[in-house]
């Protein structure tokens, strides 16, 4: 059992009781139904279907209850096309299963294909996932929230100009870039078993935006990047932090490098919103995993960086084992409210895709020799130390031109506004353009 927050108790599926009057994050949770309807393919193992079991279990155990529930905008192409080619765009916008031969040569160009197929919708798709991203930063910045959750997000390998390893719109690259219209500093962890390259990538060159990255690699596990060595570039460099790991590691060597490592990040680069990526592929018995992670392990993660009290945009990533994923989100949408949910699942319209033992908690662990040794992963540990070293304290911020994508930036300032007004706070924020804000950082 790991040490956490004092948390309150849901017997199975019992209703919450009320919390003694106790000073909660405020939570709030984006999630549209229709994303779950789309489908990849009958062979292809991203299934949004996930995403309508974790749905169901988050209300079958009756989180609703404590979280502020949002059905969320989508995303306008103008919004998407902040960090993404305009011609990209445009390409997903028209592109259909019924006329793809008629764009079939652009599909190596955006490197749509086996990986990334064209489906019934696929626009539709992203423009949901990416507004409710888009929806839950808004929350973050604008004070109504503390904590926003947006499970059908987190797609951290699409590129600006491509699609890749399931991802055809980065919804974290598109939802930072507006925290850092009100954040100095921004720091985005990630725990999917994939290495976050999208993310990197995008943020390589500036000291705006520090990435974290937990994951696989041995130079050939897709996407392939993520060695120690990839520190960043310019004034980013230190500002990129990956922890390469091998196959089987368990949940004691997990939570004690990630708790080892997070805390000196936190204090080093001092952050003023965290973007928590929390891929379920890293959980033992993964169709396309090899750790050995227990949900209860990925949730002691979760729970230690909500401990730090920052403001907190929450997605989701990959996970291919969807009985397992929406386990997993399930509980970790209870470790944001601090509740500790009962081991026996909810009764709800999907309860036979957790049978036979109808538990949150399956046995995950051990299937996969951890070939992980405490030397290698305290060397791991003392390389970002090193890294660290260099920071010197948190940037400055230098207010320097940047083009800002081309949408009506006063169009979001104004959604924000409202927010603010129907929330009654009468505290308004100090505005600032991306012009202003963001530094002269390369999108590659």
């Amino acid at each position: 059992m790991f040490e956490g927050d004092e948390t309150l108790t849901i017997r199975d599926a019992d209703t919450l009781s009320y919390r003694n009057g106790r000073q909660y994050q405020r939570v709030s949770y984006h999630h549209d139904a229709a994303v779950g309807n789309f489908h990849f393919g009958e062979r292809h193992p991203m299934k949004p279907h996930r995403l309508t079991l974790t749905n169901h279990l988050v209300m079958g155990y009756g989180l609703h209850n404590y979280m502020d529930v949002y059905q969320p905008r989508k995303a306008s192409a103008a919004q998407i096309s902040a960090f993404h080619a305009p011609e990209y765009v445009d390409f997903l916008q028209k592109v259909t299963p019924d006329n793809a031969h008629t764009f079939a040569s652009v599909f190596q160009k955006f490197n749509v294909g086996d990986d990334c197929p064209v489906f019934d919708g696929v626009y539709d798709f992203c423009s949901i996932y990416a507004g409710a991203s888009l929806d839950a930063a808004r929350k973050l910045i604008s004070g109504q929230s503390d904590i926003a959750i947006n499970w059908s997000g987190g797609l951290h390998h699409a590129k600006k100009f491509e699609a890749s390893g399931f991802c055809f719109i980065n919804d974290i690259v598109l939802a930072i870039l507006d925290l850092l219209r009100y954040h100095p500093r921004v720091l985005y962890i990630d725990i999917d078993i994939h290495h976050g390259d999208g993310v990197q990538e995008a943020f390589y060159n500036t000291d705006r935006v520090m990435t974290l990255s937990l994951h696989k690699y041995n130079g050939d596990f897709f996407p392939g990047t993520g060695n120690s060595s990839e520190i960043g570039g310019d004034v980013g460099k230190h500002h990129s932090l990956n922890i390469p790991l091998k196959d089987g590691i368990d949940d004691q060597s997990y939570v004690q490098l990630f708790k080892s490592i997070l805390e000196p990040c936190i204090n080093s680069y001092r952050p003023t919103a965290v973007v928590l990526q929390c891929g379920a592929d890293s959980l033992g018995c993964d169709r396309l995993g090899c750790f050995n992670l227990s949900i209860k392990a990925h949730g002691e993660c979760v729970r230690f960086a909500k401990s730090f009290g920052l403001p907190m945009l929450v997605v989701g990533g990959g996970g291919y084992t969807v009985r397992n994923v929406a386990r997993c989100w399930a509980y970790e949408t209870a470790c944001f409210l601090d509740v500790e949910l009962g081991n026996k699942l909810p009764d709800t319209a999907y309860r036979e895709f957790f049978r036979p033992d109808y538990n949150l908690h399956p046995q995950l662990t051990g299937r996969v020799e951890n070939r992980n040794s405490r030397k290698s992963l305290e060397n791991l540990r003392v390389k970002v130390m090193e890294q660290l070293r260099f920071l010197n304290g948190a940037p400055s911020v230098q207010m320097q031109e940047f083009a800002p994508g081309g949408y009506d930036i006063a169009d979001d300032d104004n959604i924000i506004r409202e927010d603010r007004e129907e929330e009654g706070s009468g505290k308004d924020l100090k505005w600032e353009s991306p012009k202003e804000l963001l530094r002269d950082t390369e999108m590659v």
